[in-house]
């Protein structure tokens, strides 16, 4: 017969102590319930406050570009349609302007992608980017509501690669070694990116370093035997500044706790400023690359 639900039912547990000098028997009831404790609860969500989101990469020798959105709450319905997306999160009529050694380049409202990365932009100019590591460059952002955006970064010096090695194991498997040489100077940042067959392909490797884990300047990433005779594989070396790697940093903890209910709510690092509260980055890119095909 089944037991009605609500009903109190006791359970009778005898718990024996260790022996003493004089030995206690004690007998613990304990009352427990087979009472249905799910329970729908109702948790005011506070309202989201949308704020702008900027990124801009410079890369020398390519045009200036830079994408320029709204954050939108995260439970607003996805639309299906692509168009109708990036209509929703693109702020537009912004006065973009970024100077450098006493140059202002004004960049146009237009929307691109480019055909290498397959980064979307909405903000253009076509001039290339100097290729100047003495001097600042500065970033100004009007909004068409009046607020403002401002930030600064530099175009650090690239590393070169100085060697790929490439090593097989006794299943005829390859893994590769890539060499360089850390600066002097104190305080360098690395992303190192790998890639199979094309550079607009999800990176087989994507992650961040620093010279403290350098042995005698000598920097040393390496694979897993996973590549066979042919394979086509691009090693990037980007030198970035400390802001970009606390910007990588922090994007890579949010994506781990999205979604996550036990993980800590992940704030992302910007080096913006301004009264518009904006999020995102504006840094430049000074890379080496070196191409190799896994031949025995």
């Amino acid at each position: 017969m089944s037991t009605p639900q609500n009903r109190i039912r006791p359970m009778y547990v005898k718990l024996a102590l260790p022996p003493s000098n004089e030995f206690i028997a004690l007998t613990l009831t304990l009352l427990l319930t087979s009472c249905n404790l799910e329970k729908e609860v109702e948790i005011q969500l506070p309202s989201h406050n949308s704020v702008p989101v900027v990124e801009c990469y410079l890369e020398p020798g390519k045009p200036f570009t830079l994408l320029l959105t709204r954050t939108s709450s995260y439970f607003t319905p996805f639309p299906q349609d692509e168009l109708e997306f990036l209509s929703s999160i693109l702020e537009d009529s912004a006065q973009v302007i970024i100077s450098t050694n006493g140059i202002e380049y004004e960049l146009e409202n237009t929307l691109g992608i480019n055909p290498l990365t397959s980064k979307v932009f909405n903000y253009y100019n076509p001039t290339p980017v100097p290729h100047d590591a003495e001097y600042e460059f500065a970033l100004s952002i009007r909004l068409k509501n009046g607020q403002t955006i401002y930030s600064q970064t530099r175009l650090l010096p690239p590393v070169p690669i100085d060697s790929i090695v490439v090593q097989f194991n006794a299943d005829s498997l390859a893994r590769v070694l890539t060499y360089f040489t850390d600066p002097d100077t104190a305080g360098n940042y690395y992303r190192r990116m790998l890639h199979l067959s094309s550079i607009d392909s999800l990176p087989l490797q994507d992650f961040v370093s620093t010279d403290q884990f350098l042995d005698n300047n000598i920097g040393i990433f390496g694979t897993t035997y996973q590549f066979e005779v042919g394979d086509t594989l691009i090693n990037t070396l980007f030198h970035i500044e400390k802001a970009y790697a606390d910007f990588l940093q922090s994007i890579e903890e949010a994506t781990h706790a999205n979604g996550n209910p036990f993980s800590q709510p992940s704030t992302i690092i910007s080096n913006l400023q301004g009264d518009a509260r904006a999020i995102g980055i504006f840094t430049g890119l000074s890379y080496d690359r070196v191409i190799t095909i896994i031949s025995p």
